[in-house]
């Protein structure tokens, strides 16, 4: 008498190799899912920080006083979010028309930044001061 064995379940080579691709699966998910949560920080970050320095920009010509390098935050309403401020005469060297401008032109670098300057943004402007 022959006797058919009926096979219940898997075997541990076919358990092995589901569990090997399962792993390879998650591991690229959890990858991408790493990658996009930076994204998604770095650009919230930029769009804030552009505001920022909008409203910086608009805080200094609005007030009218004369810039000087200097540096704070701002506040409690945005944490973690710093600015400087560096203001310079330009070097117009390389732009032999310009000769002798550079003492009406101020150079204005901004920068915005977080806590440990994780994340940065940097803006340049040049203005206008004196009588030409």
């Amino acid at each position: 008498m022959v006797r058919n064995k009926i096979k219940n379940g898997f075997t541990l080579l076919e358990v092995m190799i589901a569990i090997s691709i399962l792993a390879i699966a998650l591991t690229v998910l959890l990858g991408n899912q790493s990658q996009s949560l930076r994204l998604a920080e770095e650009s919230r970050f930029a769009f804030t920080a552009s505001l920022l320095i909008k409203e910086k920009l608009a805080d200094f010509q609005i007030s009218g006083e004369e810039l000087s390098s200097t540096e704070g935050d701002f506040g409690d309403e945005y944490p973690g979010y710093f600015w400087s401020v560096e203001v310079e005469t330009p070097d117009f060297e390389e732009y032999p028309a310009l000769e002798g401008a550079e003492q009406f032109i101020q150079q204005i670098d901004l920068k915005v930044f977080t806590t440990g300057e994780q994340h940065t943004l940097n803006i340049r402007r040049l203005k206008l001061v004196g009588n030409i």
